[in-house]
């Protein structure tokens, strides 16, 4: 069950990394269209101010079509064959849930305790979705029915119907189970939705009165549960869900920003739900302090080299909110800085939100520069300024901590290794045989086969080559899928995976974990070209 939970969870990643670049194009428009800061070139009229006005109608596509951006994404992830296939049906079953839902409405709206006649948006529930105006289910709305596809698709798509009626085998079959199930499900979803939506409204009052503890926790656990893929569960019905503004804090934000600039008064008190989407804090200032700890600590003959290791996942993180290659690089070998990284990240978001910093703060640097610090600067540069400050502070305090830390239990953090093998994240490019897969006595002759094929030149091939024999060769492979870092892979016998973590370090990889039959391999940023050389490899094998 476990498994399905972190598969499902990583699959939401699909759709929600175009948040960053969508959030920058709409935080660019929003910059250029501010006269205070472009001065009379972006009043209205002007030819500066047409062009992006233009270019903001296309950068809010993303925002607008969320629940589309949901239901054409999961199927990526989650489909285990024809995954454009899946796409496409996922998109056209759920518009035909929505029409059904909205026939329902109309003329049955009065009894189920909706005003189908009023306005969309606002505090009616409604909401108009590819032109459809229906309920406003959100994106959890679209997850449910986009699993439901993806079910149809797993268990129908290859489904061999009489020969006379071949026509409607494939993505016709499953559209079609689609539309009759769509039915009873839209029905269902009028009579109880609405009762959901008034739970929702006190929920967000919950969260928000909950202040600086709440703040805290949310923080917390979206951080200590980064190693089991499980976060995505946390910040997704803040971020993008209704947990405390409808339509989630980064839609919210950006629709309000024009808004804030204006205002001087605290952005706590313009937007207190703002509290749960800084946790990219300790993304932006916790790295510099975490790396400058491990580069003291190492062997003075190896800080060389852990700089080297240290300087791109730094920037990663700062720049794009991308943390998870700096913090597996302590997280097998020093879980207890994971922790103490957990508790301090959630403490430097509380005493943040108790000095008024709210805003759209989940990403990294670019985020916040583009989506709070520009735009609100003229107004709210105190606020900022106190940021910065408590932000560089906790920087100190991770150096300290991490230090001393490392010193006093002899953690093996990179550099202190203590079998003096290589400081990396990655295989070198040099790398050509597979030693790993020698190490694996336990491998499949399957894989024993696989390892005896001339490397490809490129490092994702030898990455992939290597994680597939250690895992036991092609035919112990049930399941492969990705999320931002890591590759997650199934396997039919567990027995037959190399029990030592060490070899996959030296095929590439930062470190494994373990899970019954369920594997994931930490791989870095180029996980999806690793995982596409994997699955080909898989594929050549099966067909062979």
């Amino acid at each position: 069950m476990m498994e399905k939970v972190q598969r499902f969870g990583s699959a939401m990643l699909a759709p929600v990394l175009i948040f960053a670049f969508a959030g920058l194009a709409v935080g660019l428009s929003i910059i250029a269209l501010n006269e205070d800061l472009a001065g009379g070139v972006a009043a209205e009229g002007t030819w500066w101010w047409s062009f992006w006005t233009v270019w903001q109608s296309g950068a809010w596509t993303v925002f607008n079509q969320m629940e589309l951006l949901f239901v054409l994404g999961l199927p990526i992830a989650l489909a285990k064959t024809a995954n454009a296939r899946a796409v496409l049906e996922a998109g056209m079953v759920y518009l035909t849930f929505q029409y059904f839902l909205s026939s329902i409405l109309e003329n049955f709206g009065d009894k189920l305790g909706v005003d189908f006649s009023a306005e969309a948006g606002g505090t009616s529930g409604l909401k108009e979705i590819a032109g459809i105006k229906t309920l406003d289910t959100g994106i959890f709305g679209a997850i449910i029915i986009s699993a439901i596809v993806v079910w149809l698709h797993n268990r129908y798509f290859n489904t061999k119907l009489p020969d006379f009626l071949g026509i409607f085998q494939g993505t016709q079959y499953v559209y079609a189970l689609g539309f009759f199930i769509m039915i009873p499900v839209a029905l269902l979803t009028a009579f109880i939705w609405p009762s959901i939506q008034t739970g929702i409204a006190s929920m967000q009052g919950f969260f928000i009165s909950s202040g600086v503890f709440g703040v805290w926790l949310y923080t917390f656990m979206e951080r200590i549960l980064i190693p089991t893929g499980l976060h995505h569960f946390i910040y997704t019905p803040f971020v993008f869900g209704p947990a405390v503004v409808p339509d989630g804090i980064t839609k919210y934000w950006v629709a309000h920003l024009n808004e804030y600039a204006a205002s001087t008064e605290s952005l706590k008190t313009l937007f207190p739900s703002g509290g749960f989407a800084l946790h990219g804090n300790s993304k932006v200032f916790a790295p510099i302090g975490i790396a400058a700890a491990f580069y003291t600590t190492a062997r003075p003959e190896r800080r060389k080299e852990t700089l080297t290791l240290l300087v791109p996942v730094c920037l990663t993180a700062i720049l794009i909110g991308i943390t998870e290659p700096l913090e597996f690089t302590f997280l097998f070998a020093a879980p207890i800085l994971f922790v103490v990284h957990a508790l301090l990240a959630a403490t430097m978001s509380a005493i943040m939100y108790s000095f008024g910093v709210v805003g759209n703060m989940g990403g990294g640097l670019i985020d916040f520069v583009f989506q709070n610090w520009i735009p609100l600067w003229s107004n709210h540069h105190t606020t900022y300024i106190a940021q910065i400050l408590i932000g560089v502070s906790f920087t100190g305090i991770y150096f300290v901590l991490f230090r001393f830390l490392i010193l006093k239990l002899d953690l093996k953090t990179p550099g202190r290794e203590a079998d003096g093998g290589d400081v990396k994240l990655y295989s070198k490019k040099e790398y050509r045989e597979m030693q790993a897969a020698k190490k694996a006595g336990k491998s499949s002759g399957a894989g024993a086969e696989a390892s005896a094929e001339p490397v490809a030149d490129d490092t994702y091939s030898q990455r992939a080559r290597a994680f597939l024999a250690l895992l036991g060769g092609p035919e112990n492979i049930t399941d492969v899928n990705n999320c931002a870092t890591r590759l997650r892979v199934s396997v039919a016998d567990a027995e037959l995976v190399s029990d030592n973590d060490a070899d996959f370090k030296d095929a590439g990889a930062m470190g494994i974990v373990r899970k019954g039959r369920a594997f994931q391999v930490i791989v870095g940023m180029d996980v999806p070209q690793v995982r596409d050389a994997f699955e080909a490899m898989v594929t050549d094998s099966a067909s062979a």
